[in-house]
């Protein structure tokens, strides 16, 4: 290998380390279709299924998440239950405010707001969320994507990160029901209400 080869390479390493790093802005799926509006598609009643992946890519954890939505104009709440396939149980209540395109979220694990902003079929939320781990709280920082797929479908996608460094994805696949498919197999009490004080 020649010393300008090994010069070109020199210079062009760092490029590269930086690339895979770039970070994705919101705007690029500003065309996209069908648009993504929060207060449209999180009305009702949905279901989810999803996998967490540790930082190997292995997956640690399966379940099945039930949502019931609903807005009083640009105020909505998430009521959320949690149902993972070791049994575990776990509910969320997200308080949010829409503001244009850009939306800001509460709940009583998320270190103190969530902020996120809609463009085309995407949203983008980054919030902290507080993880039980053996007896321990973890701060973790999520990268959260919302893909639009169709009216009624909606791929969910997050980087993980603790310190900076990766530790997990998650992955979930969101669906509003059908009318008759509403009050089947789902929680009967809902674990929040509307609180304008909470955002």
């Amino acid at each position: 290998m020649t010393q300008t080869t090994l010069s070109l390479l020199a210079l062009a390493l760092p490029v590269l380390l930086i690339l895979p790093g770039c970070t994705r802005s919101v705007d690029e799926y500003r065309d996209q279709q069908p648009a993504l509006e929060l207060n449209n598609f999180f009305n009702g009643q949905l279901v989810a299924y999803g996998m967490v992946q540790d930082f190997s890519g292995k997956v640690t954890r399966r379940f099945r998440a039930d949502i019931a939505a609903h807005w009083e104009g640009d105020h909505g709440i998430l009521d959320e239950h949690f149902s993972f396939s070791d049994g575990e149980q776990q509910s969320r209540c997200w308080h949010l405010i829409k503001q244009g395109n850009h939306y800001r979220g509460t709940a009583e694990d998320i270190v103190g707001e969530a902020v996120g902003e809609v463009q085309g079929n995407a949203l983008n939320w980054r919030y902290t969320l507080q993880v039980p781990v053996k007896g321990r709280v973890w701060n973790i920082a999520l990268d959260d994507w919302l893909y639009l797929i169709d009216e009624n479908n909606l791929i969910n996608r997050t980087k993980m990160k603790k310190f900076g460094l990766p530790v997990g994805e998650l992955t979930l696949h969101i669906r509003k029901l059908k009318p008759e498919e509403v009050g089947v197999d789902r929680p009967a009490t809902p674990s929040c209400v509307i609180d304008d004080t909470a955002v």
